[in-house]
């Protein structure tokens, strides 16, 4: 059994916290957070769990094997970088650091302490993500052609994070996923509407090697939540809907053939259109597979798939995007 604490009870921290403690491999042993009311609200749901205002009780206790982190991103780096050199292994919310420079020092650290570190892509432990993922692999939609997504929703702002910080990194992290490889390129347009300082809408252009492109649009001023992507193959389309609780992916048989014209004057498109099918998803929830992964990984040793690496090129993507924003482009 893998004795554990848990740094940051705000917004996230309760769902982890849930998870640790239902699982039967997990002996949680503190929660840690600054704020007394929001320990007062742990203590209550987890009376057997100690609570702390201290990250350092639960760093200088040899007992505890590993660490998750649920903070704020602004302190990521300095407590995960706390934990690591407290030989603990690590699982850090996403994005691993809010800087491409600490999130390469945190996995220096981990390397060199040969520390398990993982980042919190929720996403890519999502069953339909994960089917998307299969049918790519196998070809099924034929080579990719595009990807465009949407995430929006009302709020929640925040005064020290913008929204492609906040939303965005989960597309970009599925895309990177799916696609194998880094964008090269980014073109980014947004604004702060509500706080001028924080950006909370976003359209984030990408080129990839392979010659895909990319649109991804996020915003915390919808009055709708949309959660929506469709990938344009050569052979196939898909939509996966985040939203949809039947129907989540639905891949098309359609698309259009172009062929060669035989003299100057002759152009011809054909238009094909074939059956709609939505693919048998498992049911699980991708948190509780998440931290179920890292375990397995703490007890045997072994690299998850979300390492830090993983965070590393998240965080380079999100860093892009944020130049570019700057700079107009």
């Amino acid at each position: 059994m893998t004795r554990c604490a848990l740094i940051g009870y705000g917004y996230w921290g309760p769902n982890l916290a849930r998870n640790l403690y239902d699982k039967r491999d997990c002996d949680l042993r503190y929660i840690c957070d600054m704020d007394e009311e929001r320990l007062k609200k742990a203590k209550d749901k987890y009376p057997l769990v100690d609570i702390t205002r201290f990250s350092s009780t639960v760093f200088e206790d040899d007992e505890i094997q590993a660490v998750f982190i649920a903070t704020p991103i602004a302190s990521h780096f300095e407590v995960a970088r706390e934990a690591l050199l407290s030989g603990k292994d690590v699982f850090v919310e996403k994005p691993i650091a809010n800087n491409t420079k600490d999130a390469e020092e945190l996995v220096k650290l981990a390397e060199k302490g040969k520390n398990v570190l993982m980042v919190g892509h929720t996403f890519e432990y999502s069953p339909p993500v994960l089917k998307v993922k299969e049918l790519l692999d196998k070809g099924e939609l034929g080579d990719i052609l595009f990807i465009s997504s949407i995430r929006v929703n009302l709020g929640i702002h925040q005064k020290d994070v913008s929204v492609i910080w906040d939303l965005a990194s989960h597309d970009i992290s599925i895309l990177i996923y799916w696609l194998g490889e880094e964008p090269s390129s980014m073109k980014v347009l947004g604004r702060g509407c509500v706080l001028s300082a924080v950006p909370d809408v976003a359209f984030l252009s990408m080129d990839f090697p392979s010659n895909v492109i990319a649109n991804v649009e996020v915003s915390w001023l919808s009055p709708t939540k949309l959660r929506r992507t469709t990938v344009v193959g050569t052979k196939k389309m898909l939509i996966y809907d985040d939203t949809e609780h039947l129907e989540k992916i639905r891949v098309f048989d359609k698309g259009v053939v172009f062929k060669e014209p035989k003299d100057f004057g002759e152009f011809q498109l054909t238009y094909r259109t074939g059956d709609v099918i939505s693919p048998l998803l498992e049911n699980f929830e991708p948190l509780q597979a998440e931290v179920s992964h890292f375990l397995d990984c703490v007890k045997e040793r072994r690299r998850p798939r979300t390492d830090g690496e993983c965070g590393l090129r998240v965080v380079r993507a999100l860093e892009m995007a944020e130049m570019s924003l700057k700079r107009g482009e």
